[in-house]
């Protein structure tokens, strides 16, 4: 469809079935998502020109609901989709070029014809672009170009995986340019990851990206070759809260190396114990050789790893109480995962300036103000980024309000889990 079909389409209500899914809302609410998109296509034409057809995609972000740092170590992790999203409106070319623009940052543009790391790119959009070309390439599937232009409102740093949403947003495009949509959502995840991890240099596990591309609350088991999902769902309303994320305010700045000893510091306890991960290994196998292995990689590193054995068994528990509807059980669980971040992971703060600890402080805050009720815990990769709570409806308003006192204007966000993953947008009929 071209641009101006497509913009008489959106204006007329032919999408609104597919919105109300993605967004959980209806009525006077889609006009903001309908004009969302309007102004994506008509900014689109504005960088790339009029001419040919385009296609409209949306990549969610994700929450972790629970599987603190479980994912690289082939653990278990509970992961919901959001209705805070990428979207983007795009068109094929075969000029062996990726031109993508995303608002308010300079256009990425990307040649095709070397798919190889450049180590120039490390750390940016278009090292993205480039693995995910190369390993669609790979699978017999050449990636000839496209244009795009992206509208992100999942916020960058904000500890719903706006990196995990532009990867499987791009592979679904070039799924549906370059695939004929063959692919399915897992493999678009683990797309995204090669490219995270061998082109943009950050060794991240799949859990974001599997968030991102399925959909909807999934519970995932890293432990099988293939990743296991097994579909679950929460009815917050119903249960009487509400799910917020907040913004500490923290900067992410120079925490790269704080993020890859988590994964590096559990590998190395679970190589001393004869596996390459720790899903192979036991809290026991680690009980038993404790002296040899605090000297060998510290105690945090055990500390670390202890954390994994202790929070494997909290995403069991929470999926099983979910499945069983038994809410306040799963707080529980919530509330003990967040816990074990705090004292054995210790992905809350790095200590390099102790009068800064906007995690922690959140964190503090958020508890005074629940009075034991809900739950909160450190969202994500931690030492930056957010803090997720579960909120009573009761005390919704006064608890945003005093947050926001603190933190700042906006930084508490009420999200709504979304059904449906990384998906083209398509109108009805």
């Amino acid at each position: 469809m071209n641009q101006m079909d497509t913009i008489r389409a959106l204006q007329s209500g032919a999408y609104d079935s597919m919105l109300r899914q993605m967004y959980a809302c209806s009525g006077d609410a889609l006009m903001h998502y309908r004009q969302r998109l309007i102004d994506a296509v008509t900014k689109f034409g504005e960088e790339f020109g009029t001419d040919g057809d385009v296609l409209l995609f949306s990549a969610p972000g994700r929450t972790e609901l629970c599987g603190n740092h479980t994912d690289h170590q082939n653990g278990c992790v509970l992961t919901g989709s959001v209705n805070l999203d990428i979207i983007a409106v795009a068109s094929p070319r075969d000029n062996h070029k990726i031109r993508l623009k995303s608002e308010g940052y300079l256009m990425d543009s990307v040649e095709l014809t070397d798919l190889s790391p450049q180590p120039d790119e490390a750390g940016s959009s278009a090292a993205l672009l480039r693995g995910i070309a190369a390993r669609f390439q790979s699978m017999g599937f050449p990636v000839t170009g496209f244009d795009a232009y992206t509208v992100s409102d999942v916020l960058r740093g904000s500890g719903l995986s706006s990196s995990a949403a532009f990867e499987v947003l791009c592979a679904k495009i070039c799924n549906v340019f370059f695939a004929k949509d063959s692919l399915d959502a897992v493999a678009l995840a683990q797309i995204g990851q090669y490219a995270e991890n061998a082109y943009f240099g950050k060794p991240c596990g799949l859990m974001d990206q599997m968030g991102c591309a399925v959909g909807g609350v999934i519970a995932i088991d890293f432990q099988q070759a293939a990743p296991s999902i097994s579909r679950t769902s929460v009815d917050l309303a119903k249960e009487g809260y509400a799910l917020c994320i907040l913004d500490t305010g923290a900067d992410h700045a120079n925490l790269t190396e704080a993020y890859a000893a988590i994964p590096s510091e559990m590998s190395a306890i679970a190589q001393e114990l004869g596996c390459p991960v720790l899903a192979g290994t036991s809290r026991e196998a680690l009980l038993a050789k404790l002296p040899e292995l605090r000297k060998r990689c510290g105690d945090r590193a055990v500390l670390r790893a202890l954390h994994f054995f202790s929070e494997n068994g909290r995403v069991k528990r929470a999926v099983h109480s979910l499945k069983s509807g038994y809410f306040s059980q799963y707080l529980e669980e919530i509330k003990a995962s967040g816990r074990s971040s705090a004292e054995f992971l210790q992905n809350c703060s790095t200590f390099a300036d102790p009068r800064r600890q906007e995690v922690t402080l959140t964190i503090a805050l958020c508890s005074t103000l629940l009075h034991g009720r809900g739950a909160v815990r450190v969202h994500g990769g931690g030492f930056a980024g957010t803090v997720q709570a579960y909120v009573p409806l009761d005390i919704l308003d006064d608890f945003r309000t005093q947050t926001e006192a603190v933190l700042g204007e906006g930084h508490c966000r009420i999200l709504q889990i979304r059904s449906i993953g990384v998906t083209e947008i398509r109108p009805a009929g």
